[in-house]
């Protein structure tokens, strides 16, 4: 089997997340208990769906993915959410105190502290895999956990799993929709690491998305939600070929093959 483990960081991260998720149940008919009433074969692990979900003994079924954050709020509402019960507590992580927008606090002060914390879950996610394919990594790179604690993860993962393949899908800011003056700042410091250690990074940008549900949704004044919703869409569509049978890009590795001209160009925009 070829799994895949998601790795949500940061306030984006996690409520793209949970819209990814929440879209990948709906699409796999499993209930938000995670319970699959169609999945006859309780306990057999070679589903296409297994990709993104680990089966249970009482056959529940239980996303690979963990979300990181440096403060409890956003996790607080993936912990008493629809799907509270979909996931796993100990895949839910969350620290004390923010980056407070500052790429330094997310990947030396404050990020450090977590970081051993956050590879033990992926380590513990990757022993219950037979055949690990990669990562997926869902980051903000104008917030300082998303890009402070983001490029620190994707370094250690690159130490401890060299061989692995790393997908970004990463939200960088735009000159109009600003939430921070430093945006700039931390996506120029968090780029280094997904040039080096990712293999195909997808470009998203909450200004275009904004466009897109204006122009094409006939949403008036989008909400984060509508963008989340949206951006779940994109990514579900991506990765429709490895949670379903089939016979075109099955392979994490094949979006890099069929992407990517060099390795330092793999900025999908």
């Amino acid at each position: 089997m070829r799994e895949i483990i998601s790795i949500h960081i940061g306030q984006a991260g996690i409520q793209v997340g949970n819209s990814c998720w929440e879209l990948y149940c709906l699409e796999h008919g499993i209930h938000p208990d995670g319970l699959m009433p169609s999945d006859t074969s309780v306990g057999a692990a070679h589903d296409a769906f297994n990709t993104f979900f680990s089966e249970t003994g009482s056959g529940k079924h239980v996303p690979r993915a963990i979300f990181v954050d440096l403060e409890p709020t956003v996790i607080d509402e993936v912990r008493s959410g629809g799907y509270r019960q979909l996931f796993h507590p100990e895949q839910l992580i969350s620290g004390k105190e923010d980056a407070a927008n500052n790429f330094a606090r997310g990947h030396y002060t404050v990020g450090k502290e977590i970081v051993d914390q956050c590879l033990d879950r992926v380590r513990k996610l990757a022993d219950n895999c037979t055949g690990l394919q990669g990562f997926l990594v869902f980051n903000a790179v104008g917030g300082g956990t998303g890009s402070g604690l983001g490029s620190l993860l994707l370094e250690r993962l690159s130490v401890d799993y060299g061989k692995k393949s790393k997908l970004g899908f990463t939200i960088y800011p735009s000159p109009q929709v600003s939430t921070a003056v430093v945006e700039p700042y931390n996506s120029v410091l968090s780029t280094h690491s997904l040039l080096e250690h990712t293999d195909v990074a997808v470009l998203l940008d909450n200004e275009a998305i904004y466009d897109i549900c204006r122009r094409s949704l006939d949403i008036e004044r989008p909400t984060y939600t509508n963008l989340n919703r949206l951006i779940s869409q994109i990514i579900s569509s991506l990765t429709t070929s490895l949670r379903f049978d089939g016979a075109i890009n099955v392979d994490i590795t094949e979006f890099q093959t069929n992407l990517v001209p060099y390795p330092r160009i793999h900025f999908m925009l």
